[in-house]
């Protein structure tokens, strides 16, 4: 696993790269802002599930065209493996990844921070590799509809030019449909302890049993258990 983002020079950034490589991922494609703080995320949760967010990414917007310095100098040429796309970047930085040969892969998972940064992934629709991993509120900002469950949005955004869409919808059947088929699972009861991250740990663990030759349905399944897990325990 490889990161490609920016991070600050600061104590919150090198806490997280010593982490990552911690855990085994590859920094060296990182950019390390000279003068700008690690991004943060808050959230706030309380009985009724998320009361307030806060994400500040300004020093991912304010880099975004550094960032893709790999990209330009050819030094993510002959990457070959899952290419993972969040919406946190700007509108520019993302238009170019969709026309750089880097998201021309065979395996283009994209993906929405929130609801209101879905519409950045428009240019993603029609590139015709893309596998969308979205919630059903950031289905609905992404086509400026509003589908009644995570059948219809997954449906929909395959029929809008997304090669596969993987539509969670909560506590709610998930949907995981292309042209040809269509399948959807309902996630296990749980006892909800919180929510942030579960959508970052439903794709993660998505695309980790894809690659270890898991079928379609059982990959849903491992996902949705994944998410279940997480939200049912306690933060620490």
């Amino acid at each position: 696993v490889a990161l490609l983002s920016a991070i600050g020079r600061d104590a919150d950034g090198n806490g997280l790269l010593t982490r990552a490589q911690a855990d085994g991922i590859d920094i060296s494609f990182l950019h390390r802002a000279v003068a700008l703080p690690t991004d943060r995320y808050i959230a706030i949760e309380g009985a009724l599930g998320l009361v307030a967010a806060i994400a500040d990414s300004s020093t991912l917007e304010a880099c975004g065209a550094d960032l893709l310095a790999p990209l330009r100098d050819g030094q993510l040429a002959k990457w070959r493996g899952t290419v993972v796309l969040d919406s946190g970047l700007m509108d520019a930085q993302l238009a170019e990844l969709a026309q750089r040969s880097c998201s021309d892969s065979t395996d283009l998972r994209v993906t929405s921070a929130a609801p209101a940064k879905a519409v950045r992934l428009r240019p993603f629709l029609n590139k015709g590799n893309a596998v969308f991993y979205l919630n059903l509120g950031e289905a609905n900002a992404l086509l400026a509809q509003s589908f009644a469950d995570s059948h219809s949005a997954a449906q929909a955004l395959v029929a809008a030019g997304a090669v596969r869409a993987i539509v969670t919808d909560g506590e709610r059947p998930a949907t995981d449909a292309d042209k040809a088929a269509s399948l959807s699972r309902t996630p296990p009861s749980c006892d909800v302890q919180r929510i942030t991250g579960a959508g970052d740990v439903f794709m993660a663990h998505h695309i980790n049993a894809e690659t270890h030759g898991a079928t379609r349905a059982n990959a849903l399944a491992a996902a949705l258990d994944a998410a279940a897990s997480h939200i049912s325990t306690s933060a620490t």
